[in-house]
C-alpha cells in the first residue's frame, strides 16, 4: 500500500509514521505534508495514494478545503479533535476517524477497517465512501443519518442499505440486522449507537433490545399494564413488547 500523511505537527507525524511502520512494515509512506496547498499540488501531479492519513486543522486551513480543490480518489483515515457532531457524520458515512493522541490499537482497527473497505470498493464501487457527502453534512449543520454498513461475509464484504433493513436486535451483545427478505447480518454497533445513528421517523427504538423499521410494522395491540404488543409484517413471527411509559410516545411515532 501506497500512503501519504497530511500533519502539521512534527511530533504527531513522526508518532503515526512509527505506528504505522510497526503493524503493516509491507507499507510504503511515500511523503509527508504540512499543508492544504502543499497537498493539493502533489495529489494533482501524482498518482493517487491508496491511503492518506489526513489531519483536520493544518497550518494554512482546514483540510476539507483539499477536496474543493482536487478530486480525491483515495481512502482517507482523519485525524482529529473535532466535536461530537463532526465525528458523527464520519460515522454514518462510513469513513473512519482517529481521535487524537492517536493509540496504536485504535489505528490497528481503523487499518483493518481500511483493508476491508478497499476488498468492498473493489468488488462494488459504489460503496466507496462518499468524501462529498460527508463535507456537506459538517459545512451545512444538518442532521445525516447512516445510509449503509459494511458487512463482513465468509469470504468478501458488501454494503447493506438502510432502508433494505426491516429490524434490528441484540442479544448475547451481539447486534444484528433482519433485511426485508429476512436475511439476517451481524453490525458492529450497539443497539444504543445505532439508534443515535438512524433517522428517527424510519426507526423507533421499541425496548432495549430492539429497534423496528415503520415499513415492518403490521399492525398493535394493547396488553396489559398499558403495554402495546407490536406485530411485524410477513415474514417475520416475532411480537415485540413495547412497555407502557414508551407506548404514548410510540403512537404518537406512527401517527406522524
Amino acid at each position: 500500500m501506497r500512503v501519504i500523511i497530511v500533519e502539521d505537527e512534527l511530533h504527531n507525524y513522526r508518532l503515526l509514521r512509527g505506528m504505522v511502520e510497526k503493524l503493516r512494515p509491507d507499507w510504503q509512506i511515500i511523503d509527508w505534508f504540512e499543508s492544504v496547498k502543499s497537498t493539493v499540488a502533489w495529489l494533482k501531479s501524482n498518482p493517487a495514494p491508496d491511503l492518506i492519513f489526513m489531519d483536520i486543522q493544518l497550518t494554512d486551513g482546514i483540510s476539507f478545503s483539499i477536496f474543493d480543490q482536487v478530486n480525491v480518489t483515495s481512502m482517507v483515515i482523519f485525524t482529529t479533535a473535532y466535536d461530537e457532531y463532526a465525528l458523527r457524520a464520519f460515522q454514518v458515512n462510513s469513513i473512519d476517524y482517529l481521535l487524537k493522541p492517536i493509540k496504536q490499537d485504535k489505528l490497528r482497527l481503523s487499518i483493518e477497517k481500511f483493508e476491508h473497505m478497499v476488498t468492498a470498493a473493489t468488488e462494488k464501487p459504489e460503496s466507496a465512501p462518499d468524501y462529498k457527502e460527508l463535507l456537506q453534512a459538517i459545512t451545512s449543520g444538518e442532521r445525516k443519518y447512516r445510509k449503509r454498513f459494511l458487512i463482513s461475509g465468509a469470504t468478501s464484504y458488501f454494503k447493506l442499505d438502510v432502508d433494505d433493513v426491516a429490524w434490528f436486535y441484540t442479544e448475547n451483545r451481539v447486534t444484528t440486522a433482519v433485511t426485508f427478505q429476512g436475511k439476517e447480518h451481524v453490525i458492529d454497533l450497539t443497539i444504543e449507537k445505532l439508534e443515535e445513528q438512524l433517522a428517527p421517523d424510519l426507526f423507533f427504538r421499541t425496548n432495549r433490545s430492539s429497534i423496528v423499521h415503520i415499513n415492518a410494522i403490521r399492525k398493535f395491540e394493547n396488553h396489559f399494564g398499558g403495554k402495546l404488543i407490536l406485530k411485524l409484517i410477513a415474514p417475520f413471527n416475532e411480537t415485540i413488547t413495547i412497555s407502557r411509559l414508551k407506548a404514548t410516545e410510540f403512537k404518537e411515532w406512527v401517527g406522524k
